[in-house]
């Protein structure tokens, strides 16, 4: 009869029972060469920070999880394999990284391409939904790129590395958008409280409206709208 559990054994739950305590220091020994593997891996894919890994390259990352973790601590996973591994894996890297650079069908297969996700001072709601950004996570990323409002942007691209780049206007080019901080998006309404420019709060969409308007976006048909601002870009 197999003998019962009991909870909360905390010799247990530090080491099993009969575990060899100087295995630990194998374990010391496996978990540095595993990490100066690692360390070495990623010099040789030539990435300087994780913002800078495309999906595919993340995908590696990721997959590489526990051919690095399972020798850090099991007695029967030896090392060498290990080793094995992450040569082959490095090799195909180097080799499918100098397709995509010679192919552009391959590079977009592989590594996928830029989306646009605002243009002609409007959201694309289209290529927001495919990438699974919300208004809230595109607007958040605005903000710390110091933007007031949708105005202040030309254009936005999420890149393959999973970044944002905007473009923005000159100053003197700036236009009446859609405010986008927290506390101007909840200040919405469905009729217009006084003339001037408002803004679309689902699309960016932004024109003259008059006192007690209730039209909906000729855009995207949402109907409730905020006071666009058109101030300039600080920082």
């Amino acid at each position: 009869m197999q003998e019962k559990i009991q909870g909360f054994d905390f010799r247990r739950i530090l080491l099993p029972e009969n575990y060899d305590w100087s295995f630990l220091g194998e374990v010391a020994m496996r978990t540095t060469i595993m990490f100066a593997i690692l360390l070495l891996f990623f010099k040789l894919s030539g990435k300087r920070s994780i913002y800078e890994l495309s999906l595919f390259e993340l995908a590696i990352i990721i997959g590489l999880g526990s051919a690095a973790g399972d020798p850090m601590f099991y007695e029967n996973v030896g090392l060498l394999p290990v080793l094995v591994v992450f040569i082959v894996i490095a090799i195909l890297y180097r080799g499918i990284t100098q397709l995509t650079v010679k192919s552009e069908k391959a590079e977009k297969i592989i590594e996928g391409k830029p989306v646009e996700l605002f243009t002609d001072d409007l959201m694309i709601h289209s290529n927001l939904d495919s990438q699974a950004i919300s208004f809230d996570e595109f607007f958040a990323y605005l903000r710390k790129d110091h933007i007031e409002h949708l105005g202040q942007i030309k254009s936005a691209f999420l890149e393959v590395n999973g970044t944002i780049s905007v473009f923005f206007y000159p100053d003197d080019e700036v236009k009446p958008g859609l405010p986008i901080l927290p506390e101007s998006l909840s200040n919405c309404f469905t009729k217009i409280p006084k003339d001037g420019y408002h803004s679309c709060s689902r699309c960016g969409f932004t024109q003259v409206l008059k006192e007690n308007d209730e039209i909906v976006c000729p855009n995207c048909n949402y109907n409730k709208w905020v006071a666009s601002i058109d101030s300039r870009r600080i920082g």
